[in-house]
Parts: C-alpha cells; structure tokens; sequence
C-alpha cells in the first residue's frame, strides 16, 4: 500500500510534532509516522528544560496554556567551579523576561502535544516503525512496517525521530565525537525549597546541574567518567545523598530523597549536510549535544518551527525543492553552529584540571556577573539562540 502527502514527517514525538502542528492551517497535507503504538504518554522520568523562547513556540501552537501548570518555572541560574572562587548570576528580572525557562517531565509535554495534534486532524500513523527511505528528483519514498509493509511518499520527508529508526539516510552522514563522560540524571529532594533557581557547578570531571521540578525536588544531570557514573547507581539511597552533598555542597541544605536513577553516555554527534534531495533532518536526527547549559532540546524545537515557517512560505510547488531546502539550510546555519560551538566550549573548557584554568574561568566568571550587558547577551542566546 502506498500512501502520499506533501510532507511526511517521520516521528510524532515533541520535535516531529511541533513541526506538524506548526503546519496544521497551511493547507499542505501532512502526515506523521510514529513508531509508538499510540497516543499514550510514555513513562519516561526524564525532565526537559524548555527555554523561554521554546515557551512561546509552544505559546503560538496554542498549547501552552495547557501544559503550563504542568511545569516549573526557572527563574535564576546560578553558575559556579567545584571548590575555586568565581561565580555568575543570571536573573529573568535582569534580563527583562517573566522567567528564563522552565521544566517540565517529558511525558506531560510528550502527552499535551499529541492530544493537540489528534485535535488537529493531522492524520498520524502509529505503530509506523520507518525501515528505509529513498528520493528522487520528484519525492521522497519511507518505507514502514506496521502490521504490513507499507509506503508513503511525499514532496518532503523529516525526519524527526532523533535517529532512532533509519539507520542510513540517502545523501546525510553524522559526525561523532564521544566526550569520554556520562551523564547519571535523577529526580532528587532536598531539605530547602528551590525557590526556582537552576545551578550548573563545573567541576574537572563535568558539570553537575540541578533543575528546579516540582515543590522542593531538582532534576540531577552528574557529569562524570563512564565508570564513576555508572557505579552512582549502585549505592543505596543514604549513601548517594551523601556523596551529591560532597559534590554539591549544602547551598539547598540535604538531599533527603533521589528516585529514577539512570545513566547515559554523552557524544557530539551532528548530521553532515542537514538536507539532501527531497528530506531534512530536525532536532536530535540533526545533532545530539552535550546537556550543559540545556540546548539540545530547545534547538530541535527551534529547527522544527523555522521549517515550518519556510514551508508555509514556499509555494506548493517548490516543496521540497532544492532551492527551499538550501534556504532551511542557511537560516539554520548560525543557530546550529552557535549552540554546537557554545556547549562544546564549555565542556572542554571546565571540564578538566589543567593548572592555571581554574583560575582564568573564575575570573571569567566573576567579570560576567559584573557586566549586565555580558549578562543579558547571555541570558538571550540561551533563551531565543543565535537569533535571539
């Protein structure tokens, strides 16, 4: 059997949905394949920091206001070394935004986007687990497998599925560079209410993040070698504590509870051209980064939304063109670069010990807190990207 649509989009996760339903009035017929079997959230204990400028991304789909009370707003980011002197403040009341960002369980946003694309009418496929995909100069062909072997064709095909399915896309290779870390995340209570503020602490192993989830609870993201994090999983609870409080230090009080401990190595991985006759490659599929500073995520995002601003923009004729595709491609370029090169940055430059460096990157640190200027630049590419 085979299907056609102007835009195919393989992935009904967050990302692939965002896409979609930025597309759901333009009049292109879209359609979506998700290998999940249906609409139910999944049971995943991962916490996602969504920045203010992916909010109001969600804000313009029309279902923000709905996964809203659902998140934890992030309201102060407060950045420092592990034992060195240095440290900056980065404030939403000195940015001039109601708040830098938030955090929300992957589920809650997983299950607020479905639910408006079923409400959407877009058709999506589930149970639709992609097995290839092939193009021609007229379209793009994916092949899946549901209870039978099936096709669908489309003037474009996305991939939106952080590359979990195809293993080879026709024309696109990826870049990897494995950090040599791993990162162990939690869901983790502490004695002192969080009052909205997100820490990142570097130290010579990686960074260790803590996000305000919740009343009283973060969301742990413990840089550190492969071994080191993997061995975190096997203490029991008191003893774990104790060890993040050693790392930590007491700035939240004690650590009183961890749950959904789990662990997962850190790469660099970027799709070299990030189109080819007839497809695209968004969010994850297009480039994993390391999770300091929380930008992966946010970039997808901001990927899936430009894409669908130039589709909307192209005529029905020239979808999936090459000179459209080109066009996504260069409006992505310094976005993408902006957000590999910065987090990259920060993982070499703090995670290690070399002498002399600690120094210099808490001088760093102290002279960004004294510049507001520095500050709100800051704050701003974090918050909307390069284009911010």
């Amino acid at each position: 059997m085979t299907d056609a649509a102007d835009v195919v989009v393989v992935g009904g996760g967050p990302v692939g949905a965002t896409l979609a339903l930025a597309l759901a009035d333009s009049g292109l017929d879209v359609a979506v394949l998700e290998a999940r079997a249906d609409a139910t959230p999944p049971t995943d204990p991962r916490a996602i920091a969504l920045s203010y400028g992916s909010q109001l991304i969600l804000q313009r789909l029309g279902v923000w206001d709905t996964l809203a009370p659902a998140t934890t707003p992030i309201k102060t980011i407060h950045i420092s070394q592990q034992s060195r002197l240095g440290r900056s403040v980065l404030t939403a009341e000195e940015s001039g935004l109601p708040e830098l960002g938030c955090v929300v369980d992957y589920g809650a946003l997983y299950g607020v986007l479905a639910s408006a694309l079923e409400a959407s009418g877009i058709p999506v496929l589930y149970g639709a687990q992609a097995t290839a995909l092939a193009t021609t100069a007229e379209a793009a062909t994916v092949n899946f497998a549901r209870q039978t072997e099936e096709q669908m064709s489309a003037a474009l095909a996305v991939v939106a599925d952080g590359g979990r399915s195809l293993s080879e896309i026709p024309g696109i290779h990826k870049e990897i560079f494995d950090y040599g870390q791993s990162a162990l995340v939690a869901r983790v209570e502490t004695e002192l209410p969080h009052g909205n503020i997100a820490y990142e602490r570097f130290t010579p192993r990686g960074p260790l993040a803590l996000l305000p989830w919740g009343e009283r609870a973060f969301a742990l993201v413990w840089t550190e070698t492969p071994e080191a994090a993997q061995a975190l999983c096997a203490p029991d609870e008191v003893d774990f504590l104790q060890r993040l409080h050693a790392h930590f230090s007491d700035r939240q009080g004690r650590f009183v509870r961890v749950q959904d401990r789990g662990v997962f190595p850190l790469k660099l991985a970027r799709a070299r051209p990030v189109t080819a006759q007839r497809l695209a490659v968004i969010g994850n599929a297009a480039q994993t980064l390391h999770p300091v500073a929380g930008q992966g995520f946010n970039l997808g995002l901001r990927d899936a939304w430009e894409l669908a601003q130039i589709l909307r923009a192209t005529p029905p004729q020239q979808i999936g063109s090459a000179a459209m595709l080109a066009h996504y491609q260069s409006s992505r370029r310094l976005d993408t670069g902006g957000g590999i090169l910065f987090t990259d940055f920060l993982v070499r430059a703090f995670s290690n010990d070399i002498p002399g460096f600690g120094t210099l990157r808490g001088c760093g640190l102290a002279a960004l807190d004294l510049l507001a200027p520095a500050k709100r630049f800051v704050t701003r590419k974090m918050s909307f990207g390069a284009h911010g």
